[in-house]
């Protein structure tokens, strides 16, 4: 009898009376046992049995292995997988780590900085002529050590000016401070800052040429009432001399600023729209430069508006110097339309009032200043003739804000009027003579021929670096294009013939180069500096000697040579000789824009931080309809 299979299928009885299931007595043949079961059977000890017979017992079968964690709190992760980690980070170290801390401990040999180019060495010297050319009471760190004080008791025949008119600049080498291209030379000193700051900056002289201004601007601001906003009276020059007087004066005499014992006139001008106008130019320019000073800034601006209104009143408009025998034969203002136009440009870059700008692309201004005409001369930048400067400002206006209607007829007039003054600097086409030695004549073949061409290449570099940043490659001259490198090579060539690559070998750069001018004709730089008085004659034998100027008056840029390129070295011969500050303010602009050694580029936006922003503006509407008569 079978017993239940409580599992399923049959038991049957061995021949030794044991029970073997079906799956055992199919499989007998093979005469395999379970090796395992057997141990356990006649082995009930096997739990004891140490590994290795176990092993035999059991073959070893497969036997999975368990994984171990590390459990850091927030994450699980296995040895294996930390090992892993811990070979990155030290394979890491060893790559990266370690030749970084070998290198932070090894002596540091830092590069050389580039070295500055002959622009930024001769801007240096150039800017140090306005310390030379200081008048009134100068601080300890004016760096010119060979002069002093001086001019202390100008302005004390005006009754009207607190502490009279002490400061400001002489402005060649004589003891006359000429306040029309005084104002002229801060102006183009305050542009070259705005469009350059970074450059200045980069070179340490933004910190200097700011004082310089600063110098020029306190003094204008006594030459009016600047606490008013409606004068009628400007003093419009501080000694001076008149043509063939025997009597002592800044002409006759030759002596220090230090030593001056004679009167100093000073000339009251009633009427002159161009000498207002320019000093508002100076002043609104100013007051950008030093946005950063509000109260000197509002100050300026104020005053800008004062002279302005001074200039724009119809019983003013005359030029400052007409039946003035102390200023014509030395600084002859040829018309006042172009200080309107550039006055009014600076001011409504600086006060962003509308007036100003509608004022400045009048139709009847550039009319009036008979630019339309397009004579070679209007295309010269001068302390005479501002339109050239002028119309390149307010085409400024025009490519970087497109400010559009109104103003955009008169824009775009001004804008080809300065491409063809660009064009008109090319020697391709010959509107200016050139010397044989490549020096452009500006002023037909008149001697002091550097300043204009000083100002003529800073204004074509200046367009360049306009044009530059708008991503325009060359302007147009007639049929024929012009890339912006031909503007640079033009501001390039003449700069370069300042500075000596020249027929004479020569610097016209006092103190730059090798060669140099060493009788300049400047009474300051001729007199020694020994503390001993000169009369007003008795300086005439430093005037006269031969001998090269006791004291270097570095940077000061010279008449220059004639238009055969020859030049004389003489103390007597000023108009070779004698430098300006107007001169010397072109120069200083024109070096800032081509040095290279900070890099290139202007800065596009501070100039007009002033004008709100511009939305579009509509035409005025049509006249209504009305039915045509018959």
């Amino acid at each position: 009898m079978h017993s239940r299979n409580n599992w399923g299928g049959s038991f049957e009885m061995s021949s030794s009376g044991e029970e073997v299931s079906g799956y055992e007595a199919n499989n007998n043949h093979n005469k395999e046992w379970d090796r395992a079961a057997l141990l356990e059977r006649y082995h009930p000890q096997s739990q004891d049995l140490d590994e290795t017979l176990q092993s035999w017992v059991l073959g070893r079968g497969e036997k999975s292995k368990k994984t171990k964690y590390v459990d850091f709190g927030c994450i699980m992760i296995s040895h294996k997988a930390l090992k892993w980690l811990f070979g990155s980070i030290f394979l890491a170290f060893i790559v990266i780590g370690l030749p970084i801390i070998i290198v932070k401990s090894l002596p540091k040999h830092h590069s050389p900085p580039t070295p500055p180019d002959n622009y930024t060495l001769a801007l240096h010297k150039a800017l140090l002529f306005f310390n030379a050319q200081k008048s009134g009471r100068l601080p300890k760190s004016n760096g010119i050590p060979w002069r002093g004080n001086s001019g202390l008791n100008d302005g004390n025949d005006t009754t009207d000016v607190k502490g009279g008119l002490v400061g400001g600049y002489y402005d060649a080498g004589d003891n006359t401070k000429f306040h029309f291209p005084m104002a002229f030379a801060m102006t183009m000193l305050s542009w070259s800052v705005l469009e350059y700051k970074q450059k200045y900056m980069a070179i340490n002289e933004y910190a200097h040429t700011r004082e310089l201004i600063k110098w020029g601007t306190d003094y204008l601001l006594l030459t009016f009432n600047n606490s008013a906003t409606k004068i009628d009276k400007i003093y419009g020059q501080v000694g001076g001399s008149l043509n063939g007087s025997t009597t002592p004066d800044d002409h006759y005499c030759w002596q220090r600023p230090e030593d001056m014992e004679y009167q100093r006139r000073t000339i009251s001008i009633h009427q002159g729209a161009d000498l207002a106008g320019e000093m508002a130019a100076a002043l609104a320019s100013a007051s950008i430069v030093f946005q950063d000073d509000v109260a000197y800034s509002k100050k300026l601006i104020k005053g800008a508006q004062t002279v302005f209104n001074f200039a724009r009143d119809s019983g003013k408009r005359k030029p400052y110097s007409r039946g003035e025998p102390y200023i014509e034969p030395f600084y002859n203002s040829s018309g006042y339309y172009d200080e309107y136009m550039w006055g009014a440009a600076w001011l409504y870059y600086a006060t962003g009032n509308s007036t100003y700008i509608s004022l400045a692309t009048n139709p009847s201004i550039f009319k009036n200043s008979k630019a339309y005409f397009l004579t070679p001369d209007f295309s010269v930048l001068s302390w005479d003739n501002k339109l050239p400067a002028a119309m390149l400002l307010l085409t400024r206006f025009r490519m970087f804000l497109n400010p559009g209607y109104p103003y955009e007829d008169m824009l775009k007039m001004y804008h080809n009027v300065t491409s063809l003054t660009m064009c008109s600097y090319l020697h391709h086409y010959k509107v200016f003579n050139r010397t044989r030695g490549g020096l452009i004549q500006l002023n037909h073949g008149q001697p002091q021929s550097l300043q204009y061409a000083a100002n003529a290449a800073f204004m074509a570099s200046l367009f360049a670096d306009y044009m530059l940043e708008i991503d325009v490659p060359g302007w147009q001259c007639g049929s024929t294009y012009f890339p912006i490198s031909a503007l640079k090579a033009f501001a390039t060539s003449q700069i370069e013939y300042i500075l000596g690559k020249n027929p004479m070998k020569m610097s016209y750069i006092v103190g730059f180069g090798n060669k140099f001018p060493k009788h300049v004709h400047h009474r300051g730089a001729s007199i020694p500096n020994d503390h001993k008085h000169r009369s007003c004659t008795g300086g005439w034998k430093w005037r006269d000697t031969p001998n090269p100027n006791p004291n270097t008056i570095t940077g000061a840029m010279v008449g220059g040579p004639d238009r055969f390129d020859q030049f004389r070295d003489s103390r007597k011969n000023y108009n070779f000789t004698e430098p300006t500050l107007a001169g010397n303010a072109g120069l200083v602009a024109a070096l800032i824009s081509l040095t290279s050694t900070t890099g290139s580029g202007i800065d596009r936006n501070t100039i007009f931080s002033a004008i709100p922003p511009l939305g579009p503006q509509n035409p005025p509407p049509p006249p209504p309809w009305k039915p045509i008569k018959t």
